[in-house]
């Protein structure tokens, strides 16, 4: 297990602090694994398995042609089996929890996640707690209960952390990030997504790849994924409903908390990682802030084309509308990753059910992205800023 950060390192075991050096020297940096067989081609661990995976990639040419965009693409992980690209990861935390013998799985969730890793234990048999808040939309209150799994209301979000953190002492698996600073999830988690690497690599791989983001486990496993397999990877855009990751892109430290409000309730929170700002660093990409309204609009124009995703990830659309004005993305091939459907997503509920015929969204003012389009080498995107 290598740190991401400082590069040490460490034998393979359970980290919860993650990189031991980086948090005695008061950071936290989440590791990755290293496989003993080296040779192109992503490496996996063990994985237990409920049809995950191969999900299907979309063709949007409308949006593409009034983008001025060369190629767009949606790349839909509501086929996976619980809905959402959670699905990836789980299929290796609850392994890792087998392999671990623990006597119960914990996490902390808005959603997606606590139903994942619902089905998943289930499907080892391992006992479940799942820590959420009153926000919790009901139809995921069902289904999580429905896997078997015990549902634990604490006060706030980070309330939820504290729990998981007791259970933990008393030898639970945590399966989501529960430290401050955070981290990130457990490494042979994150290690399922490279698997999204894989699907979208070959001979049409996308030039960028836009991607709802909170604490950056989806942005860390497809670039883990792209450096395994080889070659200059897609720019890793991350997309979040407030300024977090783009204030420390910005010189700020990613170990502070940065306060705001979204409906987008499967990308909110306060934190920032530095697996997340690393992803950025060695794809050469950025983090851009859709604000509720906007991202209400972009949902209502993937809807229009048939598509109707969480509004978490239905803000990529426009993430990718204020990159591409003045058509400086003419000829390249954006990938947007819908990470879940709307059809369970409380931060929809209030879109405006009248009908829409513009299909483009209205989005913010553009970020400033200087350094944005020239083109990268093998050793441009391997330099590192170790933070």
């Amino acid at each position: 297990m290598i740190c991401l950060r400082c590069d040490a390192a460490w034998p393979v075991e359970t980290y919860a602090a993650g990189c031991p050096r980086c948090a005695s020297e008061g950071h936290a940096s989440n590791l990755k694994l290293v496989y003993a067989d080296r040779s192109r081609g992503i490496r996996l661990p063990e994985t237990l398995e409920l049809g995950e995976g191969g999900t299907r990639c979309v063709e949007l040419p409308t949006l593409a042609q009034t983008m001025k965009v060369g190629r767009l693409t949606a790349k839909l992980e509501w086929c996976n089996p619980t809905g959402s690209h959670k699905d990836r990861m789980s299929a290796r935390l609850i392994a890792r929890a087998l392999s671990c013998n623990v006597p119960l799985v914990v996490a902390a969730s808005s959603g997606n996640g606590g139903l994942s890793i619902a089905a998943y234990a289930a499907r080892a048999g391992l006992p479940t707690e799942i820590a959420v808040t009153a926000a919790l939309a009901p139809s995921y209150r069902r289904a999580i209960a429905a896997h078997g799994a015990r549902l634990v209301e604490a006060p706030d979000s980070l309330g939820r952390w504290e729990h998981l953190a007791h259970r933990v002492t008393e030898g639970a698996f945590a399966a989501t990030n529960y430290r401050l600073p955070a981290i990130g999830t457990d490494p042979f988690g994150i290690e399922g997504y490279k698997t999204l690497s894989a699907e979208l690599s070959g001979s049409e791989r996308p030039d960028i790849i836009v991607v709802p983001s909170s604490r950056g486990d989806l942005l860390s496993g497809l670039r883990l994924g792209f450096e395994e397999i080889g070659g200059i990877p897609p720019r890793l855009i991350a997309v979040e409903p407030f300024p977090r990751l783009a204030r420390v892109m910005a010189g700020e430290d990613y170990r502070l908390r940065y306060e705001g409000h979204t409906a987008q309730v499967s990308t909110a929170g306060e934190t920032v990682t530095f697996q997340a700002l690393a992803a950025l660093r060695a794809t050469g990409g950025l983090a851009v802030p859709v604000d509720d309204t906007a991202a209400r609009q972009a949902q209502a124009a993937l809807a229009a084309c048939g598509l109707h995703a969480e509004l978490s990830a239905a803000a990529g659309l426009t993430a990718l509308e204020a990159m591409a004005r003045d058509g400086c993305l003419a000829g390249r091939h954006v990938t947007l990753v819908l990470t879940g459907s709307g059809l369970r997503d409380p931060g929809a509920h209030d879109l405006d059910p009248r009908p829409h015929t513009d299909e483009r969204p209205q989005a913010a003012a553009p970020p400033a992205m200087p350094g944005f389009l020239p083109p990268r080498t093998e050793t441009s995107v391997q330099q590192r800023d170790n933070g």
